[in-house]
């Protein structure tokens, strides 16, 4: 069965707020206001709990970029002509995207703003030869919110109303913002059959990249996130570090990310767990004093592998080796490797 969508009722655009007798809308289908000042990314962010409902009447905040919200299939629109009531009324967009209206007929507005679907109106008025100089008012009264999907390292993952196109970095502040663990790689879908755009960016660098970048209404928007190596064990912080830009990252530098380690390790051989094509664990012995006196070639480390630096105590490593590769899995993620 073919749900049918939710439709909000809009204020006049004319006014920043208007007192409406129209049912109360749910805060989170209204994008927030804008704040005289703030960034766009806070207006997207913030909810629409500004609003203040009074007893008879709802005073409701027009989004910011209520005006540059596209007309589509099932808005509801009111027209009205100056001194023609011929033409007043609120008229529904068809499934086609057009507006039937009366002694004029149907005017596809689809894909175009209210201003700009005015004009068309004033224009369909003059060459039919209807009135000579219209003067058309059209504002929306109801719609259903275009949305954005943001997916993946974001801090709060989800679907959110997205009236007008924005920028890379205010999409991603609507949804929290990246975490720790997101890679340099965002993946922005233009519709089903599109090509993905993939924008090489990450949080606090190559800031003209995520400016740059405009994400339209229903977009699907994915940061993917970054390879991880944990470092466990005997180590001043143990954790997982984001790797570096470029992907790279070795057992001296996991090992300088980590701090180093504490004075009951056993620096003689430490371990490096990896795991195999099948899912099981390998452990390979690295010589770690070699390698810190340049004896022994540094290793280079793959996405999701642990480096564990036992204490003295411990003999061998086979006995741990399942039990470190789950306390991985809740390690804490540092992301000062690429920050």
């Amino acid at each position: 069965m073919v749900m049918a969508p939710k439709f909000i009722h809009a204020g006049l655009i004319a006014t920043s707020v208007l007192m409406a007798s129209a049912p109360p809308v749910a805060a989170q289908q209204m994008p927030a206001s804008q704040q005289q000042g703030g960034s766009s990314a806070t207006s997207l962010a913030r909810s629409a709990s500004n609003a203040s409902p009074k007893a008879n009447s709802e005073l409701t905040v027009v989004p910011p970029d209520f005006a540059d919200l596209k007309l589509a299939p099932g808005f509801m629109v009111s027209l009205d002509v100056l001194d023609d009531l011929d033409f007043e009324g609120n008229f529904r967009i068809d499934d086609q995207g057009n507006l039937t209206l009366p002694i004029v007929g149907s005017i596809h507005v689809a894909g175009e703003t209210s201003s700009e679907a005015r004009l068309q109106i004033e224009k369909r008025l003059v060459s039919d030869q209807i009135l000579k100089n219209p003067q058309v008012n059209l504002t929306v009264v109801q719609y259903s919110p275009p949305e954005v999907t943001i997916m993946g390292e974001v801090a709060a993952p989800g679907k959110y109303p997205l009236l007008a196109p924005h920028n890379l970095n205010d999409v991603l502040a609507i949804a929290g913002g990246l975490t720790p663990a997101a890679g340099n790689e965002v993946q922005i879908l233009h519709g089903a059959d599109a090509e993905p755009l993939l924008v090489h960016y990450s949080k606090g660098t190559n800031a003209k990249a995520a400016l740059d970048t405009i994400v339209h209404p229903g977009d699907t928007v994915q940061v993917k996130r970054a390879g991880i190596v944990y470092v466990l064990g005997a180590v001043t912080r143990p954790g997982g570090y984001v790797m570096q830009e470029d992907g790279t990252l070795t057992v001296l530098e996991a090992l300088s990310l980590a701090n180093g380690t504490t004075l009951p390790a056993s620096v003689g051989t430490i371990y490096l767990l990896r795991r195999s094509a099948d899912g099981n664990g390998i452990n390979i012995a690295l010589p770690l004093n070699k390698m810190q006196r340049g004896k022994s070639a540094d290793v280079q480390l793959h996405a999701t592998d642990v480096l564990y630096i036992p204490n003295s105590k411990i003999k061998t490593i086979a006995t741990y080796s399942q039990g470190i590769l789950t306390a991985a899995t809740t390690a804490t993620i540092y992301a000062t490797a690429v920050y």
